[in-house]
């Protein structure tokens, strides 16, 4: 008998593993750098491959869900993660590295394959909105905790293999909670067939909202997962601050449902990206305890990308199905597969810019992060524009589709 709230649950502890993975590897970068000689671009590729299993594995997962189910897919989640890990903690190479880190980044693209349709699945209406945010909220505050996992573990000078072995706990969690239970059947998200799907997936509005996913996920996701090396010489503590910025978003998250009741997820998307700007604009200048405040503006403004536009599909292109949801978010982790070595490139040359002015030391490395920062600030400030258009969008559809018809209707797959 299918229990929606055991299959919610241990969703929820498979997006923690997801953060784990995302934090600790976050947090053990400087240690890899020292202790394997990676330079800032070999640490961008290694990273770099977490993102690009990740898409891969959501589009695949998309295409076949339908088909095999949310139930294969999380085994085959399990068995990434667990051999991903395992090969990271033994393996100790750059190509071992490279190896473990891409299935890792499978297993967490199994794992938004399989629950983002599911919990769509089981649950309907304003509670799939908020059932969508307070799942996709455990992924900042799995990140709280492994970041604050990381900070004492490296404080007690434990080797980075051992922080690596922590995320095998909500791996095995995840798979006891889903061991032996049914899994709901698709519904409203599948009401149309593969090729109703595509055309769905080529509608105006689906593209652009692919291109916004690129730019929302590399806000997010960008600045946070170099966090260490870029406000190193800050005078705040790295991984403190990534506690702060994810912590803010899981609270934030966790009253996302009322938000999008509130203005719409064009709505939301739009405030979160000037919020965004700021924090970036402000992280970027900041050192000391200011460096804390402005993790509070950054953490508040991307709180809110990544689980609406996930939800905007689903509630505003549903003949996109399962496979249109999979893809919007595999345009984002693709974007920062590509990203990643091109921030190590960013950091590296800025240091060296730095060294070439005369800075030495702290405080080359303290210009050479704000001046990284200062150039990913672009991406949010983009979005503003692009999300002022999409909420001026919305509203025009919504008003000639009541004009036509007298009635509201969330399905704009043509528009």
């Amino acid at each position: 008998m299918e229990n929606k709230d055991r299959l919610f649950y241990a969703s929820c502890f498979a997006l923690i593993t997801t953060a784990f993975s995302f934090s600790i590897r976050a947090g053990i970068l400087g240690q890899l750098g020292t202790e394997l000689h990676f330079t800032g671009e070999q640490l961008g590729f290694i990273n770099g491959m977490w993102f690009l299993g990740f898409p891969l594995s959501m589009l695949v997962g998309g295409l076949l869900y339908k088909t095999v189910g949310p139930k294969r897919i999380m085994q085959f989640a399990f068995f990434a993660h667990a051999a991903g890990i395992l090969l990271t903690i033994f393996g100790g190479s750059y190509v071992g590295l490279l190896v473990s880190t891409f299935l890792i980044g499978l297993g967490n693209g199994c794992t938004e394959a399989a629950c983002n349709p599911m919990i769509a699945d089981a649950y309907e209406g304003v509670e799939m909105s908020k059932k969508m945010n307070r799942f996709h909220m455990w992924f900042p505050g799995g990140i709280v905790l492994g970041a604050l996992i990381s900070f004492f573990m490296t404080k007690a000078a434990l080797p980075w293999q051992a922080q690596i072995s922590v995320l095998l706990v909500p791996t095995i969690a995840y798979a006891i909670a889903f061991w032996g239970q049914d899994f709901p059947k698709s519904k409203f998200i599948e009401q149309s067939s593969l090729a109703g799907n595509l055309k769905a997936m080529f509608s105006p509005l689906f593209l652009f909202m692919c291109f916004c996913m690129f730019l929302t996920a590399s806000s997010e996701f960008g600045p946070n997962q170099w966090v260490s090396l870029i406000l190193a010489k800050s005078g705040a503590q790295p991984m403190w601050i990534l506690a702060l910025t994810f912590g803010v978003m899981t609270v934030a998250r966790y009253f996302g449902g009322n938000m999008v009741g509130k203005f719409d997820q064009s709505g939301v998307l739009l405030g979160s990206a000037i919020l965004a700007t700021l924090g970036l604009f402000l992280t970027s200048r900041a050192t000391g305890g200011m460096a804390y405040v402005s993790a509070v503006a950054f953490g508040l403004g991307i709180a809110y990308f990544w689980p609406n536009m996930i939800g905007f599909v689903a509630d505003k292109i549903p003949k996109s199905g399962a496979l249109g949801m999979s893809v919007v978010g595999a345009c984002g982790m693709f974007a920062m597969s590509v990203l990643q070595p091109v921030i190590g490139r960013m950091i590296d040359s800025a240091k060296a810019a730095a060294t070439a002015s005369g800075l030495t030391g702290d405080a080359a490395d303290l210009v050479a992060g704000q001046a990284t920062l200062t150039r990913m600030m672009l991406l949010p400030a983009t979005l503003i524009v692009l999300f002022a258009v999409l909420t001026v969008w919305v509203k025009k559809i919504k008003a000639n589709q009541k004009s036509a018809t007298g009635a509201k209707s969330p399905a704009y797959a043509n528009a």
